[in-house]
């Protein structure tokens, strides 16, 4: 094979794999992840919110050198996680959803010591918009952070 053919080759695959990781990252495939759980226990679905990912687009950035997962203190609900490698933003939300599992509706509350919380900011019924994003951090860890208006996880209250 000469090597113009290969470079072509190349070049396209290349290209396939950066269109496939920015397609998990879309603001529709988070809300497409996000709405499917939401629709599993009859919540209305989020809508996008450019505000709120611009926040959560700033916050993710301010991660970047320690890579910690460490609430930002703002205005709105989040849920985050800080992975090796790269992980999407669709991957992220897989996470927390995965999460129902841990999550006892009737009790309300987190079952066998297991985290279930970013599960409930997820399905939370009073929430309407969301905004996400995700930073490479200097580690090679991958930062995805969602922010959500108005925010949940009042306690005392069900998600839905």
């Amino acid at each position: 094979m000469g090597s113009a053919k290969f470079a072509l080759i190349l070049t396209i695959v290349i290209i396939s794999m950066c269109s496939i990781s920015l397609a998990q990252n879309s603001p529709k495939d988070f809300l497409d992840a996000h709405n499917a759980a939401r629709a599993e226990v009859g919540v209305e679905p989020l809508a996008w919110d450019d505000t709120v990912a611009a926040y959560a687009q700033q916050y993710a950035d301010s991660r970047i050198k320690e890579c910690q997962v460490v609430h930002s203190q703002g205005p709105y609900g989040e849920n985050l996680v800080a992975s090796p490698g790269d992980v999407s933003g669709t991957d992220a939300v897989k996470m927390w959803v995965a999460e129902k599992a841990n999550y006892d509706h009737k009790a309300n509350k987190c079952v066998n010591n297991q985290e279930c919380m970013h599960y409930a900011q997820l399905v939370w019924s009073n929430t309407f918009l969301v905004g996400c994003a995700r930073s490479k951090c200097d580690n090679g860890w991958t930062f995805v952070i969602c922010s959500y208006d108005p925010p949940g996880n009042f306690q005392g209250e069900q998600p839905y």
